[in-house]
């Protein structure tokens, strides 16, 4: 009787926990679900901490995209290759350009400018505007007898074209003045070469009168394009030369073109001299290394030797001067087997002492000048070049 009345208690119990578990379970299931139907009215954000204390509902903070970096251009990567606080990336722009960006130097001339060629048209120089480009601007047109000017580290510069028949029509004869020595006395000098000392006042005007009236100066090759008739030059040019590299042209005339920032080239015998330029507006190029003396007939060496003989000095001149480009015959004498050592040299350019302007389709080999000799005036330059 006992052990029945006990084994129904424990019956009893046992249903007792099972209706609590049944309970619980229910509940929790009931209280899942109302968590779930509350998130999925809210939306998937969470509300922070102090939203629920404040009672204001806030959204979540959009995140910010990473930017896309700007692609650098042609000129900006070209500056990233160096640390040159003067280092300037000129651009080229036009009709038919496709020209890669150039480092040059704020400051100092540009160097080797491109010459563009396009079928049926003439290059007729680089331009710093679209406007001064369409118009052929004299007095903006830029080559290497300019100082580089940058705005920003950098310069764009404009192509200006004609036609042949502009070209042919401006009908340009471009003088080569050559000077040899100088002097300081007006009176000049004595002796068999007196016709050689320009005096050095004459000289100033005469470069005074080249730098105020606009004169455009043609590089060495911007003549070679010239001559091929592939690049415009205008009527008002002059190329300024000097032959020897004597000491009175580096003492007295050097410094007048140096401050009047004109082109002016010094043809040197590197067998004489092997200091550098004088200034930044003087070229150094070749009047031979050892051909500026007389050969078996009297004459110079240039037409005495041969054409191997006469390759071999030029490029040993090239190598002191660090160019070749154009060599001027000592005592202007030459013939064909001196250009076949130039050519073989590789040199484009010869310059004689024969009277006359270059012209299109002129003899690269055969440049005439504009002798300029003592007790001529700045009237009497003018003249010759206008």
């Amino acid at each position: 009787m006992t052990t029945t009345r006990a084994a129904r208690r424990r019956r009893a119990s046992r249903r007792v926990r099972a209706r609590r578990t049944l309970v619980a379970t229910v509940a929790v299931a009931l209280i899942a679900g109302a968590v779930t139907a509350f998130a999925l009215t809210r939306g998937p954000a969470a509300v922070d901490e102090t939203t629920a204390a404040s009672g204001t509902p806030t959204s979540s903070p959009t995140p910010t995209p990473t930017p896309t970096p700007t692609p650098l251009t042609a000129a900006e990567r070209l500056l990233a290759t160096t640390s040159d606080p003067n280092a300037c990336a000129v651009s080229f722009a036009g009709d038919g350009i496709a020209l890669d960006p150039e480092l040059q130097t704020r400051g100092v001339r540009y160097a080797a400018l491109p010459l563009p060629r396009a079928e049926g048209r003439v290059f007729a120089g680089w331009y710093p505007t679209v406007a001064d480009a369409q118009a052929l601007t004299l007095s903006a047109r830029v080559n290497g007898a300019d100082l580089v000017s940058c705005t920003g580290r950098e310069q764009v510069l404009h192509a200006g074209w004609t036609t042949p028949e502009a070209n042919a029509a401006e009908d340009a004869g471009i003088p080569i003045l050559m000077y040899h020595q100088f002097t300081q006395k007006p009176e000049g000098e004595d002796g068999w070469l007196r016709g050689n000392y320009a005096y050095i006042g004459d000289f100033d005007a005469q470069m005074a009168h080249i730098q105020e009236s606009g004169f455009y100066l043609p590089t060495w090759d911007e003549l070679s394009a010239f001559i091929d008739g592939r690049l415009f030059l205008p009527k008002h040019s002059v190329i300024i030369t000097d032959d020897d590299a004597d000491s009175s042209w580096l003492e007295l005339a050097a410094p007048i073109v140096d401050a009047r920032h004109l082109l002016t080239t010094s043809f040197v015998i590197t067998s004489s001299r092997t200091e550098p330029t004088p200034n930044g507006f003087v070229l150094q190029r070749s009047h031979t290394h050892d051909m500026h003396r007389a050969g078996a007939n009297g004459k110079g060496r240039m037409v005495n030797d041969d054409a191997d003989t006469i390759a071999a000095d030029l490029e040993q001149s090239a190598q002191i001067l660090g160019a070749k480009e154009v060599v001027a015959y000592p005592f202007g004498h030459y013939n064909d087997t001196t250009k076949e050592g130039v050519r073989r040299a590789g040199f484009e350019l010869g310059r004689t002492i024969e009277p006359g302007y270059v012209r299109i389709g002129t003899d690269k080999l055969a440049l005439p000048v504009i002798r300029v000799n003592y007790g001529m005036t700045v009237d009497d330059l003018k003249a010759e070049i206008g």
